[in-house]
């Protein structure tokens, strides 16, 4: 067995009070064969693959991290769902209903679901298959959740693939998609600690008392430990605010009050969207992918806010940032908050102001002095870190914010994946709502297709009317930002 790291009981802890599932979506031409013969070869790669072979285990004590334990991939983890009319607008609406669910990592850190013969979709085939990957955060994040479902639909399944966590840009205008950054981990590999699951049972229950005893044991030495690292960390708090004011290292973001889009606490619903474009729409010279797509979630926002009579002053994205790879973290990420230069009205000068300050936040996320604060964090007591989450308080709004909306951006490599033998089309993301973020964003790149897809809360977004912005300034990039 093997503990969950610091930020992935985070994640898991919070997965018990919200919502934060990862979906990947991914549309396949439509397979030959049956339901069955897929169901039976899905599960067959699922088994193939070691992280899709465990499940957590709590410490009933709350001293120990939760612990991943072996547990065999089951035929109830992967859910066919048919709709009365097969029509992409019925898909959509199913997809909304998932996004509102969610995993329990102790009984199922994942599952797989797929909707046969949709047709009307933005694919070429007369009709699809759509399948979505539902998955634990605790388990990955980001480029990790993408290379699991690289090693499904990769036909066959290739063992030592690389899997990662959240990350954002990409680098270059001339390729397919935005980019992330490595975590270490290995697809195909066992996990460390797992062990076979010849050898569950008493073994893993009598393991599980001696973590408890091990934690408790260490409890004083975690404390002394949290103390020493929280004054290094406020030391390199003051180190950084030095090189900051000499103009070294760029200022921290601005928050933002919350706005229009920020509230109530209580999600109304679910619902999603997609525009599926050419990846040559997003290849502009001199910009990234992600920075196109962030200019795109500008202009389409400020222009729906304005139709509804908003006043728009400013308006920020939350981007979530790749950190390099820490031993046994699977959630390796910052959060950066982007200033996407509302008002302005030359487009071109609007993604430059997005590219320059997505550069700045990207740099100060990145020094190696705020990697102090993880290095308190990774030495908490289970028992402390627990407390905070469950403490947190993640059922108001803040004052200050970090952005307006969420823009997550992930490379999903090429197009060279298959599902019952059928080549894949696109894929796309739903990144999670919560009580400040009603409206989410993923812009995921596969092939020669970006995507970008919009999760929101119908109580507070009319989502028909905002995809219809999305889609009108995607139509006019080649003009506005030449």
């Amino acid at each position: 067995m093997t503990s969950l790291a610091a930020p992935d009981a985070t994640m898991y802890w919070l997965s018990r009070r919200t919502r934060n599932d990862q979906f990947l979506l991914y549309c396949f031409a439509e397979s030959a064969r049956t339901d069955t013969e897929l169901r039976t070869g899905i599960l067959s790669r699922c088994a193939a693959i070691p992280e899709l072979r465990v499940r957590l285990r709590d410490d009933p004590t709350g001293l120990a991290y939760p612990r991943w334990i072996p547990a065999a991939p089951e035929p109830a983890q992967v859910r066919q769902h048919r709709l009365t009319t097969p029509v992409w607008p019925e898909l959509l609406t199913a997809l909304g209903e998932l996004a509102g669910t969610g995993v329990d990592a102790t009984e199922h850190p994942w599952l797989l679901h797929f909707f046969r013969g949709i047709r009307d979709s933005p694919a070429p085939d007369p009709q699809v298959t759509v399948v979505v990957l539902q998955i634990s955060h605790a388990l990955v994040d980001g480029r990790g959740a993408a290379d699991l479902a690289r090693a499904l639909f990769t036909e066959p399944a290739r063992p030592g693939a690389e899997t990662g966590v959240a990350a954002v840009e990409h680098p270059q205008a001339g390729r397919s998609g935005p980019v992330e950054q490595d975590s270490g981990s290995r697809v195909g590999q066992s996990m460390p600690g797992v062990e076979p699951e010849t050898s569950v049972g008493e073994r893993l229950s009598f393991r599980a008392r001696v973590a408890s005893l091990r934690a408790a044991a260490v409890l004083p030495l975690g404390v002394v430990r949290t103390v020493r690292r929280g004054t290094a960390a406020a030391q390199a708090r003051n180190e950084l605010a030095a090189l900051t004011a000499a103009g070294l290292v760029p200022p921290p973001g601005d928050g933002y009050p919350p706005g229009p889009l920020n509230g109530p606490v209580d999600v109304a619903g679910h619902v999603v969207r997609m525009v599926v474009c050419p990846a040559d729409d997003f290849r502009i010279p001199g910009l990234s992918v992600t920075v196109v797509g962030l200019t795109v979630v500008s202009i389409a926002l400020e222009r729906y806010l304005r139709e509804r009579g908003e006043e728009v002053t400013r308006l920020g994205a939350q981007v979530p940032m790749a950190l390099p790879p820490r031993p046994g973290v699977r959630n390796n990420y910052r959060s950066l908050g982007v200033d996407l230069a509302a008002g302005e009205r030359a487009p071109r000068t609007r993604a430059a102001r997005i590219a320059a300050e997505l550069a700045a936040r990207r740099e100060r996320a990145g020094h190696p002095l705020l990697d102090a604060q993880d290095a308190v964090t990774a030495v908490v007591p289970p028992l402390f870190l627990r407390r905070d989450v469950r403490g947190y308080p993640i059922d108001s709004v803040p004052e200050q914010i970090t952005g307006h909306t969420v823009v997550s951006s992930v490379n999903r490599g090429p197009a060279d994946l298959a599902f019952g033998g059928a080549p894949v089309r696109f894929t796309g993301g739903f990144p999670a709502l919560g009580s400040v973020m009603h409206l989410t964003h993923g812009v995921h790149g596969l092939g020669e297709t970006v995507t970008l897809s919009m999760h929101a809360d119908p109580g507070v977004v009319e989502v028909d009317s905002y995809i219809g912005h999305v889609a009108d300034v995607v139509r006019e990039l080649p003009r506005l930002l030449a």
